[in-house]
Parts: structure tokens; C-alpha cells; sequence
């Protein structure tokens, strides 16, 4: 694995995903409590950015049509969306925040 620092933990919102660029891949970086969560940063049902949208429950709600996305595995939530968006390893260190973009946690190829 290759952590590479997309953040600090101060940047990232309680209520909104962050979003970043990781390499080639478009991320968005979301708390819940305590814990982060890097997920694609595309809905997999209209090609929206994810963060754009609110963080509740350990799930990210894409703006456009509501579908919502479980941040710990990708999988929709709520339709209209039907496939998942990839997620990945993410680790803080300290008050830095690192994602390993070479192997999606979920097996979902990013898009």
C-alpha cells in the first residue's frame, strides 16, 4: 500500500465530504464522528461530485436526484442509484489525512 496525504483533519467538515485529488483518482474525504472515509467522488448514477453533498449516518447523499452512498463500502443507500463507488483505505496520522488510492477497499474499479 501507498498512503499519499490529501488533507489535513482541520479541512474536513463534520456534515460535508472535502473533496481532493489523490493521483489521477477525484476523492471525497468525509467524516462521521470520529472516523474518515474516502470514497469516489462521483455518484455512480448521474456523474455528480459526491462532495458536494451531505455526510449523515456514515452515508454521503449525492445533491442532484438523492441517491445515497455508504461510505464504508460504496454501496447506494437510496435510489436512484443502483451501482456502488468505489472506496478506499484511509489512515490519519496525527492531523494529517492519507488515502491509499492502488487498491479500492470495495473492489469497485473507479470510473
Amino acid at each position: 500500500m501507498t498512503f499519499e496525504r490529501v488533507c489535513s483533519v482541520s479541512e474536513v467538515p463534520a456534515d460535508t465530504p472535502l473533496g481532493v485529488l489523490a493521483g489521477p483518482l477525484e476523492l471525497a474525504i468525509a467524516r462521521d464522528g470520529d472516523e474518515f472515509f474516502a470514497i469516489q467522488d462521483l455518484c455512480s448514477h448521474a456523474a455528480i461530485a459526491l462532495s458536494e453533498g451531505d455526510v449523515e449516518d456514515c452515508t454521503v447523499e449525492c445533491w442532484l436526484h438523492g441517491s445515497r452512498f455508504d461510505l464504508r463500502t460504496g454501496k447506494p443507500t437510496g435510489l436512484p442509484a443502483t451501482e456502488p463507488v468505489a472506496t478506499f483505505p484511509i489512515e490519519v496520522r496525527g492531523q494529517d489525512v492519507y488515502v491509499d488510492t492502488e487498491t479500492p477497499l470495495n473492489g469497485v474499479t473507479p470510473s
